[in-house]
């Protein structure tokens, strides 16, 4: 009996099973901490956008408490030991919410990280490891955005951090749904060699987009989103007077709080109006990609990549024109995080597409082999 065990150990088919069940486990993790990325990342531009970054004094706690003071005397005594710092509630609770998902968040990737040690040959075995340091580095950034008072280099290293981990966990489930027994990704030759043609614009799309997340990011740590009040124009001017050495000064000290910001007015002026023209060249590029995918066959693709353009340029109109209103600002930084992952979704299918052989050169074509690798939605 023990002979047979070993042998069924050892069959090709034994291994299949095994490999596909801890894939399995490994892509419901993946999945729900991507779903949990998304959470934590609007959260953090909920409590950006709400000036409630430092709702909370303290780190990890909240004025000492492992929630936040809510009852009178709770207040009167966090408020006795933070004299410079009163509580206001309605900055507190986004702190700490956001803190508790990013937390969950953690726990996730330790445990996906477990799994990849059972199976240390797999692909994600380096992956899950990256992932965990940078989440690590993710909850540095979180303290120092608290005791550096919002510095904007923090605020801006933050929220790309935040995007990373996301964008990680993404292509961590589309690596997993494409790990062995799972089918590949074969697609028509035709088409094959025309998407190999457009993906160096792919690359240079999304690293155009990761640029404009950072304006983004730097934008909204320096409190320039309304230092253009106006659209097209800013101030009545295509070009109005601004300082671009001022506004980009990474080098500028630490100083007491950031609330509020600390720039100038010409400053806030040249970081709004850069985020404008990162903003001009990424239409460019996601268009551009959009068009030769259409030309390419991946209709669906082309589509939602331009859908999303689109949606998130009026969002970032309407956010100038309607002062900035809380849930729009919310969504605009929640488009930025879709955009960015259909575009590394479309870059990283792309890279693993194989082409699918021909009848028309007289072989058949593979049996029972996913025809639509670029299908599906974002």
């Amino acid at each position: 009996m023990s002979s047979n065990m070993e042998v069924d150990m050892h069959n090709p088919a034994f291994d299949s099973r095994d490999s596909g069940a801890h894939t399995d486990w490994r892509l419901r993790l993946a999945l729900a901490g991507t779903a949990l990325a998304v959470v934590v990342v609007v959260l953090g531009a909920f409590t950006r956008l709400a000036d409630a970054g430092l709702g909370c004094p303290d780190w990890p706690g909240c004025y000492g408490h492992l929630t936040w003071p809510d009852e009178h005397h709770e207040i009167e005594t966090a408020n006795a030991a933070f004299p410079h710092a009163p509580v206001e509630t309605d900055k507190t609770w986004p702190e700490m919410v956001h803190r508790y998902f990013a937390g969950a968040l953690l726990l996730l990737v330790g445990g996906l990280t477990v799994l990849a040690w059972r199976r240390r040959g797999h692909r994600a075995f380096k992956q899950t490891h990256f992932l965990l340091a940078l989440i690590l580095l993710q909850a540095a950034f979180g303290m120092w955005t608290v005791t550096l008072k919002l510095w904007p280099q923090v605020v801006t290293a933050h929220l790309l951090g935040g995007m990373a981990t996301l964008s990680m966990l993404w292509l961590m489930v589309e690596r997993l749904r494409n790990a062995p027994p799972s089918k590949g990704r074969f697609i028509p030759a035709h088409e094959y060699r025309l998407l190999q043609k457009i993906r160096p614009l792919a690359f240079a799309a999304t690293g155009a987009v990761v640029l404009q997340i950072a304006l983004g990011g730097w934008t909204s740590s320096n409190y320039a989103a309304l230092a253009c009040a106006d659209f097209p124009t800013c101030h009545g001017e295509w070009w109005p007077q601004t300082d671009f050495r001022q506004g980009f000064n990474i080098a500028q000290q630490i100083g007491p709080n950031y609330l509020g910001g600390t720039l100038e007015s010409d400053a806030r002026t040249a970081i709004h109006v850069a985020h404008r023209l990162g903003a001009l060249l990424v239409s460019i590029l996601v268009l551009a990609l959009a068009a030769f995918a259409w030309r390419a066959g991946s209709h669906r693709w082309a589509a939602g990549l331009a859908g999303v353009l689109l949606l998130q340029v009026s969002l970032g109109i309407a956010n100038v024109v309607m002062f900035l209103p809380l849930p729009i600002a919310v969504a605009h930084n929640a488009g930025a995080a879709v955009l960015l992952l259909g575009l590394l979704t479309f870059c990283y299918r792309i890279q693993t597409a194989q082409p699918r052989v021909s009848n028309r050169d007289g072989i058949p074509e593979k049996p029972g082999v996913d025809n639509t690798a670029l299908a599906g939605t974002l």
